[in-house]
């Protein structure tokens, strides 16, 4: 591993002020940043401990939202009272990743940050534009089964390898920033990005940005009584999903208001399935519209060699997360 410099932050300001600096970048749970550096993928030049930053609190909003530190630990958010009354289906994702172990370190802003467990990736012999740009990506040609089958590029076929952040796109939650300029606020659905001709970058973050809290919206506990997380793996516990659905339906009467559809697994960022909530908007539940809502969902999907299956699987997945969360009450 390549020698580093390590500053402590005892503040917001000194962290962004100190990461700023080229080679630089945060550190708090370390269950991501840390095998990167040991794998020599990632070598920076310092590391900013943020660990000490008051970013841990989970908070009740005024306006009847929820606030979740950034460096509030997955598995005290998962175990919140108020999510897992109000925001189940965030609870739900969370516990599906990882471990128990991997749960108490990871924070929610690292969650957020976590990259890509592509191989090639990985493999720093192997071309790989995500990791070195212009090089190529050994994954369009190579064993290709964990990866994309939506929003790929040319330059990069790599999935977002999360679960957490499919609940929360789900839920419409907003990011709150600090960085050089400042504080911002960025709508979560503008977070992530696909790979293009960037693959390089996996978030819409300026050097230094750093996370401070994630905000559930009051009106998306609305879908409180009715949701789910359905993560389909290789084995139960400690793997990254094939395909993932965080679904939500919030009724009136016999129909459809309001759905939430968005799929983990298969694309480079939690896929949002826009087309498939408006068609089950104002609608009644059966099994024929979860069909025709999950047609439209992967209606552009495109498969490699060694992946054509997910396409299938994802839309099994839809029409089960569709259904279970149809018969859901709480």
């Amino acid at each position: 591993m390549k020698p580093f410099a390590f500053t402590r932050a005892t503040d917001v300001d000194t962290a962004v002020r100190a990461a700023t600096q080229p080679g630089a970048r945060f550190l708090a749970g370390g269950t991501n940043i840390v095998d990167l550096m040991k794998e020599g993928v990632e070598a920076p030049d310092q590391l900013v401990d943020i660990n000490r930053l008051p970013l841990a609190a989970i908070e009740a909003q005024p306006a009847g939202g929820l606030r979740l530190g950034a460096l509030a630990r997955n598995s005290d958010t998962a175990n919140h009272p108020v999510l897992r009354t109000r925001y189940p289906l965030v609870a739900q994702a969370i516990l599906a990743g990882a471990s128990g172990q991997l749960r108490n370190a990871a924070t929610n802003g690292g969650n957020l940050r976590q990259r890509t467990r592509c191989p090639y990736f990985y493999d720093v012999t192997q071309p790989c534009n995500k990791r070195a740009p212009g090089t190529g990506c050994s994954a369009l040609q190579g064993f290709n089964r964990n990866h994309a089958v939506l929003g790929t590029s040319a330059k990069c076929i790599a999935s977002y390898p999360g679960d957490m952040a499919q609940a929360l796109h789900a839920l419409d939650a907003v990011v709150q920033l600090q960085g050089p300029s400042g504080r911002r606020t960025i709508p979560i659905a503008q977070f992530h990005r696909l790979p293009g001709d960037t693959p390089e970058l996996d978030a819409n973050l300026v050097p230094g940005e750093l996370i401070t809290a994630i905000d559930l919206p009051a009106e998306s506990a609305r879908f409180a009584q009715r949701s789910h997380y359905l993560k389909v793996r290789d084995r139960a516990s400690y793997a990254f999903a094939l395909v993932s659905v965080a679904a939500a339906l919030d009724m009136e009467g016999s129909r459809i208001r309001q759905a939430r559809v968005c799929l983990g697994g298969v694309a480079h960022m939690p896929w949002r399935a826009r087309e498939a909530e408006a068609l089950l908007q104002g609608a009644e539940p059966s099994m024929a519209l979860f069909r025709q809502a999950a047609d439209a969902a992967l209606a552009g999907a495109t498969g490699f060699e060694h992946n054509r299956f997910k396409i299938e699987l994802a839309r099994r997945s839809i029409v089960r997360a569709l259904e279970t969360t149809s018969r859901s009450t709480a």
